[in-house]
C-alpha cells in the first residue's frame, strides 16, 4: 500500500488530492512541520521534518514524501504524475504526447509561477493582504506573474483542462501552485479564463474532500 508522509496543511495536499480522484488506499503517516514546533528535537516532539527517524526517510527533511513498494519519492510534482501513471485511468497520460504536456505544465507551474505565487499566499496567511503595504506587494506579484498568467489564459480560453480535454494529473499539479495566489482577486479578474478553469477542478468531490480534511486537521 502507498504511503504518504506529511500532514494535510502542506504540498501534500497535490498527492492527497489525487488519492481522493483515485479513491486508493494510502496510509499516511503524519509528519509536521519542524518550523511549527517550540522544540522539534524534544524527546516527545511529535514526528515532524527534522525527527532523526524522518530524515532517513528523507534527508532533505521536506514533506510530502511517499513509498511506494520501495521506491521513495521526495518531490510532490513527481510523486503525482508516478501514482496516477502506475494506477492508470483517464486521470493519466493516455501517450507519450501526454505525458510530455503533463510534464511541461508541472514544470511550468514550479517554474514560473509557485516562488512568486507563494508570497502572495504567504501574505495572505500572515494578514497582510489587508493592509497597504501587503496589497501593494500582492500587485508587485501580480504583475511578474502576469506573463505566465497570460500562458494560461490563451490555454483555457481554448481548452477546458490541461492536457488532453478532460481532468488529469496535469490540472493538479498545476491548480495546486496557482491556488497559492488565489487571494489576490484582482490577478484572477484580470485573467477571467484560468479562474473558471481552477474553480472548475476546485469544485470536483475529489478536491473538496481533500480540504475538508485539511480545514479539520489540528495542528
Amino acid at each position: 500500500m502507498l504511503k504518504i508522509y506529511g500532514v494535510y496543511k502542506s504540498r501534500a495536499t497535490r498527492i492527497l488530492w489525487l488519492m481522493e480522484e483515485l479513491g486508493a488506499p494510502f496510509e499516511l503517516v503524519p509528519v509536521i512541520q519542524a518550523y511549527k514546533l517550540k522544540d522539534p528535537m524534544a524527546a516527545d516532539a511529535r514526528l515532524n521534518t527534522r525527527s532523526p527517524a524522518f530524515l532517513t526517510v528523507n534527508p532533505m527533511g521536506s514533506i510530502p514524501t511517499i513509498e511506494d513498494d520501495g521506491l521513495v519519492l521526495n518531490e510532490s510534482l513527481a510523486q503525482t504524475i508516478h501514482v496516477a501513471k502506475t494506477i492508470g485511468g483517464p486521470i493519466a497520460p493516455k501517450d507519450a504526447a501526454e505525458d510530455a504536456l503533463t510534464l511541461q505544465w508541472t514544470l511550468f507551474a514550479a517554474t514560473a509561477i509557485e516562488t512568486e505565487a507563494l508570497k502572495i499566499s504567504h501574505a495572505n496567511n500572515e494578514g497582510r493582504l489587508s493592509t497597504e503595504a501587503g496589497r501593494a506587494e500582492a500587485e508587485a506579484v501580480a504583475q511578474i506573474l502576469a506573463r505566465p498568467f497570460g500562458v494560461l489564459e490563451k490555454h483555457f480560453s481554448a481548452h477546458d483542462y490541461a492536457v488532453g480535454d478532460r481532468f488529469t494529473v496535469a490540472d493538479i499539479n498545476l491548480g495546486e501552485v496557482v491556488r497559492y495566489a488565489q487571494a489576490y482577486q484582482p490577478l484572477f479578474d484580470a485573467h477571467p479564463k484560468t479562474a473558471e478553469w481552477l474553480a472548475r477542478i476546485q469544485s470536483r468531490p475529489g478536491f473538496k474532500a481533500m480540504w475538508e480534511k485539511r480545514l479539520a486537521e489540528v495542528e
